[in-house]
């Protein structure tokens, strides 16, 4: 009895206040009716609803965005685009002709692949120095980190160029190279410089030292953008050292790493090119010295153009597909690859087989 005079007493204070309101409406001369009519329904629409009913929006009316400057954005550059692609193969002085000629030329192959090597043996050492000079730089000794930021301010100063003639040319400042006891005649190796230091090797030699010392900025910024309160919980929980540097640091590292590291890599690839000073049959010395015999210059450096296009293409391709490995973690979603994008797009656009609809029925 006395809950169901609790719950009229209730229902009796609610119209109440319902009435109250629409007094105070009326009294500030906004009555019910001059709501609009269509408000009026859906709001008798929803207040007949069960209470756990899905709200019906089957009277509002769907409007797509407009968006008329991308439109003209897009064919403005796609004008463009055409105007440009029109140009190179219609203009006879590209001489297309030419570069389909040398573009596979056993000379221009093998400087190609000379390329490729000076490009892998240089990051590959470079990144490893790199690697050993980050840590030098984040240790707590201050011999280490002196060096380290000493080796990476100098090379980072100095242009590549010179530092390529310095090692090429260093037969002039030392006759021999020696290993053995400092301050002493104990010698366990020695050899002249000239035969040492020979155009590959002076090449190698000035891309990897060059390398590191951009590596080494790269990996250590990498590991400081990991939160070092995850390092303390980690260190807190009694993870190991390594187990800690392995398994939290360097997969969150790698991600601010590996855009960096891979840009590099592909400038590593065009930055091979100013070997030729050394008279390093690369690629584009190659080229050179095809152009000069033939005088057929533009030809010749679009040949060297489109392979070092088509290597960063490579690249950038193995640099999407690694990156988005490391980013599982960052995104709750990863996008769909090139690949799944077109399966996608084929079987949203396939052709309905109406036979094998009616059979599956």
């Amino acid at each position: 009895m006395a809950h169901e005079f609790s719950s009229n007493h209730s229902g009796a204070v609610r119209t109440a206040i319902c009435t109250g309101t629409g007094a105070r409406q009326r009294r500030h001369g906004k009555p019910d009716a001059g709501r609009r009519p269509g408000a009026a329904a859906r709001s008798a629409a929803e207040g007949a609803a069960a209470p756990g009913a899905p709200t019906d929006y089957s009277g509002y009316k769907l409007v797509p965005a407009r968006h008329p400057w991308r439109w003209v954005g897009t064919v403005v550059v796609a004008l463009g685009v055409v105007a440009v692609a029109w140009s190179l193969a219609t203009n006879p002085r590209w001489e297309w002709g030419v570069v389909a000629q040398w573009f596979t030329a056993q000379s221009v192959v093998n400087g190609l692949v000379e390329t490729l090597k000076l490009t892998a043996i240089s990051g590959a050492l470079g990144f490893v120095l790199g690697f050993i000079l980050a840590l030098m730089r984040l240790s707590a000794s201050p011999l280490l980190l002196s060096v380290s930021w000493t080796f990476s301010w100098i090379f980072r100063s100095t242009p590549l160029l010179v530092q390529m003639l310095l090692w090429y040319n260093l037969g002039y400042l030392y006759e021999k190279v020696s290993l053995g006891i400092p301050f002493t005649d104990i010698r366990f190796f020695e050899v002249q410089t000239t035969t040492l230091i020979s155009q590959f090797a002076a090449a190698v030699l000035g891309l990897t030292l060059n390398q590191a010392a951009y590596s080494a900025e790269i990996i250590r910024g990498g590991i400081l953008s990991v939160d070092q309160g995850q390092l303390e919980a980690a260190a807190a929980l009694g993870i190991p050292a390594w187990r800690r540097s392995t398994r939290i640091v360097l997969p969150q590292a790698m991600r601010a790493i590996l855009p960096t590291a891979f840009n590099e890599i592909i400038g590593l690839v065009k930055g091979t090119s100013i070997v030729y000073v050394l008279a390093y049959s690369e690629l584009f010395y190659t080229v050179q010295v095809i152009y000069n015999r033939t005088q057929q210059v533009l030809p010749l450096l679009l040949v060297a153009t489109l392979w070092y296009v088509a290597i960063t293409s490579v690249l950038s391709v193995f640099q999407y597909y690694i990156e988005r490995h490391y980013s599982k973690g960052a995104v709750r979603n990863l996008p769909l690859t090139p690949l799944q994008k077109a399966r996608k797009f084929f079987a949203t656009h396939a052709p309905v087989n109406f036979d094998r609809a009616k059979d599956a029925r």
